[in-house]
């Protein structure tokens, strides 16, 4: 007889006793939309470097007023970084930007300012953040409240500006652990 606490196929449950690889494999099933999450570090050398990263835990919050939540690891570069500015972008990836999603995505990488060498962005007017070139959607956003949440940090933020610069296209998907289209 297993151990209380013992999940039948070995695996180790959670703090609450949900087996962790049942509760990763049935969040996989809920498709979510891919973003790319970006600001500005005037900190890091002499002209500041940019810092990216990919992100599925987006959602809208609230309409009035707008307010945008992004889930981020704790202790993550994007996490420590948006603790310290509150001023942020959010781009909300195409199909056709897959590989980029991949590339931000990627853990253990190289520096941001690699990443962002041959990819096209401009700068957000009203937070100063890389904004994509190609996305669906852009979003500039102020932090108001950040919210522990296990073992990541739940960001809520007003949105400064909003704007679709590409009608055409759909969006990119993540589903079962991979990037997905729609069709």
């Amino acid at each position: 007889m297993p151990h209380p606490g013992t999940v039948p196929d070995g695996s180790e449950p959670t703090s609450s006793g949900v087996d962790g690889d049942a509760f990763r494999a049935a969040m996989s099933r809920l498709a979510s939309g891919v973003v790319l999450v970006t600001a500005h570090d005037p900190e890091d050398g002499p002209r500041g470097e940019d810092v990216g990263m990919t992100a599925t835990a987006f959602v809208s919050v609230s309409l009035e007023p707008p307010l945008v939540m992004v889930s981020l690891r704790e202790g993550s570069r994007m996490d420590e970084l948006l603790e310290r500015r509150r001023r942020w972008a959010v781009s909300v990836l195409s199909e056709s930007q897959r590989h980029i999603a991949g590339r931000f995505a990627m853990r253990g990488r190289v520096s941001d300012r690699l990443l962002f060498e041959d990819v096209a962005y401009y700068r957000g007017e009203a937070s100063g953040a890389p904004i994509l070139g190609g996305g669906l959607a852009v979003l500039e956003c102020e932090t108001e409240q950040r919210v522990p949440a296990g073992d990541h940090t739940l960001v809520i933020a007003r949105v400064l500006t909003a704007r679709t610069p590409s009608a055409d296209g759909a969006p990119l998907l993540y589903f079962r652990g991979r990037y997905r289209h729609l069709g």
